[in-house]
């Protein structure tokens, strides 16, 4: 979910409107594009829709690039007078990152691995070394090389063989998301012939190290649906389905347990969950269910000893709860309770080990990290001691150690690895991440956590950073970020590139709105599919709580979101435009019913649990009450940026696409809008690092500009 865009203004005149909103009229030199209007009519329910641009649904009709490319150009002149200050902020950006870095090496199966980068290059290297850290370093794949002649590359799903020979891979030079996995001989650095098209990237061998087992997608909707077994040096039209998920409102995927004792195939919902498990010695085999799915059961496994540990909300466990099943009998009826449920604090993973069981749990917002000894001698947690941090378990990959590495970093302090010996309780910080430039003190920087109070009385935590000496006399930039959906959290997280906009004078918030986890699974039950507006309002109230309390005014106030946080961007511009000065919409899920009455598209039946599905005409008519795109009406709306994806698999480029051009058809005010659709890439932006940095450097300016900061 990423972004990019700008502003040009060769004749200046700032008026301002009868809410005292800058508003500034532009070059009228510069031809504002328009799509063409061609009604296609839309009937659900006995209710017609009429979408003046569904056409622009076309990526091989030469009008439809030709409109994009229009676009694309009009964002060019109209930014053409910030692209000096644009490199002055990708230089300033990429000069505070260590580009020679690495990652701390972590110990599997014999090898020492490590990911690298060297200085100037955009893609990692991957190695490894045999034992020793001094061992000769053996060079897995260098990105760099394999990414020539790529406008876009990504590597993903590295997997080693048990003896450590082959690793099997997944490239994806379109970034649709559509991985085609090969696999390389590590003694003798041949890829193999085998080419397997049209998959996750991701695999896991057997025990033998001559079967993969490895998950395919649709080719039109790019759902995972089967598991298929290739064994070594057999003609991939050979290869066995093992599992073919056929409700088109799954996802299935396999993996190996942490004991390397199962293959598990895992079959998901946004509610509900199934498992199937194989002996990794056994990989001609047949898989057992685990447990039978049951609409609403949703259940992960681990594996220890003779045991799986069951992390399930069965029993109405709303925040979860630990269970334990014997081998021979893993059906739900024989599940014991290891850690019951407890209504205030979400349990979110473990992470298992030989003697202690890591648990990671959320309480009041906060990341904690329980550790308890199997033998029941030990049981504490690790210490955080302020409201902005963000502390997670990290890789763990060995079984039998006594240590935990984790990572933690918050608003104001950059990201530490940290190895604790979970005996003696003593830590070893391996590496902090280095801030370059020598300007950089946390001591410069205050972050705190307040709340905000929701339309239903419902308290909602806003996380802030900000430099030292800020007044809170409503005249500071802010910029509040959200997302509120699929219960994904957005954790107070340091981030070197946004000291760009607080060392300006900027804000940064974090509004932790429903929709997501922050404050427990209810807190995502509140903001998903009948009460989804919850999500809108509560981004809402946070903005008119931080206006109130001074920290900014809508003169200044600045929002930003992507993907379904661009569905809340486009909500809010609909609700309550005048809020806001300007705002960031980035690869944005704005037509929401005619995308979810679409199965052909990618992730729509998978998502019927999230949004509900509009062919239940209750679930129809909420979606258009406040679906961004069928809610455009004559109104003021802010400037605004909005970014996509020509490839994009998560969010179709015609949605925002069509947006837009709604936009500039209503709209009554001479803000900014603009589009830009990046022709080359996806959801996830550009591939390289720096290339990334390009896109939040335009994003950076287009705020700054609308801010007059020049510098």
């Amino acid at each position: 979910m990423k972004t990019r865009y700008i502003i040009f203004l060769i004749s200046l005149i700032f008026t301002a409107s009868c809410k005292n909103k800058t508003m500034t009229t532009l070059n009228t030199k510069v031809q504002t594009p328009i799509a063409d209007k061609k009604p296609t009519n839309l009937k659900k329910h006995n209710d017609l829709r009429v979408d003046n641009y569904f056409w622009l649904n076309d990526r091989e009709n030469p009008e439809v690039i030709d409109y994009l490319e229009r676009e694309n150009d009009y964002n060019d002149k109209m930014t053409a007078h910030t692209k000096g200050f644009q490199k002055v902020l990708f230089e300033e950006m990429k000069s505070r990152i260590k580009e020679d870095d690495s990652s701390v090496p972590y110990k599997l199966n014999g090898y020492w691995y490590l990911t690298r980068y060297e200085k100037g290059k955009d893609y990692p290297i991957y190695s490894r070394k045999k034992e020793t850290l001094d061992a000769k370093e053996e060079i897995i794949f260098d990105c760099n090389i394999e990414a020539e002649g790529h406008s876009y590359f990504k590597l993903s799903g590295l997997n080693i063989s048990p003896d450590n020979k082959l690793v099997a891979f997944g490239v994806d030079t379109i970034s649709r998301r559509k991985y085609t996995i090969r696999i390389k001989n590590l003694e003798t650095g041949v890829v193999y012939p085998e080419t397997i098209e049209t998959t996750t990237g991701g695999s896991t061998w057997a025990a033998d190290s001559k079967t993969l087992f490895y998950t395919t997608k649709d080719d039109e909707t790019l759902r995972s649906d089967k598991i298929f077994r290739h064994t070594l040096g057999t003609p991939v039209s050979e290869d066995v389905e093992v599992f073919n998920e056929v409700d088109d409102t799954f996802h299935t995927f396999v993996y190996k347990t942490k004991s390397k004792k199962y293959i598990v195939i895992g079959s998901s919902s946004t509610l509900t969950s199934e498992y199937r498990i194989l002996r990794a010695d056994d990989p001609t085999g047949e898989f057992t269910v685990f447990q039978p799915r049951i609409r609403g059961l949703d259940y992960g496994i681990a594996h220890y000893e003779d045991s799986f540990y069951v992390l399930t909300n069965a029993d109405k466990a709303t925040n979860f709860k630990l269970m334990k099943v014997s081998e021979g009998n893993t059906v739900k009826e024989n599940w014991k309770d290891v850690i019951p449920h407890r209504e205030h604090v979400l349990l979110e993973d473990v992470e298992i080990f030989k003697d202690y069981l890591v648990i990671s749990e959320r309480d009041n917002g906060l990341n904690k990290i329980n550790i308890k000894r199997w033998d029941g001698t030990a049981d504490y947690y690790l210490p955080f001691d302020n409201e902005t941090y963000t502390a997670y378990v990290s890789t763990n990959p060995d079984f039998d150690t006594k240590l935990l590495r984790y990572s933690y970093n918050s608003l104001t302090t950059p990201n530490s690895v940290i190895d604790f010996d979970m005996e003696t309780k003593e830590k070893e910080i391996k590496k902090e991440q280095e801030v370059l430039g020598g300007e950089f003190d946390k001591n410069n920087y205050i972050s705190e956590r307040v709340w905000a109070i929701a339309e239903d009385g419902a308290k909602i935590p806003v996380s802030l950073v900000y430099k030292k000496g800020i007044k809170k006399d409503g005249k500071n930039p802010l910029l509040q970020y959200g997302y509120g959906s699929y219960g994904s959290t957005i954790d107070p997280y340091f981030s070197t590139v946004r000291l760009s906009l607080l060392d300006r004078g900027f804000i940064y918030a974090i509004a932790h709105i429903r929709g997501s986890e922050y404050l427990g699974r209810s807190w995502y039950d509140e903001g998903k599919l009948l009460k989804k507006k919850n999500t809108f309002t509560d981004f809402i109230a946070c903005s008119k709580f931080l206006i109130e309390q001074g920290y900014t005014s809508s003169d200044h106030l600045y929002a930003m979101g992507g993907s379904a946080g661009g569905l809340l961007m486009g909500a809010i511009v609909n609700m309550a435009p005048e809020l806001y000065n300007g705002v960031v919409a980035s690869v944005p899920f704005v037509d929401v019913i005619t995308t979810m009455l679409d199965d052909s598209i990618p992730l729509t039946t998978g998502e019927y649990d999230e949004w509900g599905n509009p062919n239940d005409e209750k679930y129809y008519t909420y979606m258009k009450s406040y679906s961004p795109y069928d809610n455009v009406v004559p109104q003021e709306y802010p400037n605004m940026l909005v970014t996509t994806g020509l490839h994009d698999s998560q969010v179709q480029y015609w949605e925002p696409a069509k947006w837009v051009a709604k936009l500039r058809e209503l709209k009554t005010d001479d803000n900014i809008l603009l589009l830009q659709t990046n022709m080359e890439t996806g959801h996830g932006g550009a591939s390289g690092r720096f290339e990334a940095l390009k896109e939040v450097a335009e994003e950076y300016a287009f705020l700054l500009d609308l801010e007059r900061i020049e510098e």
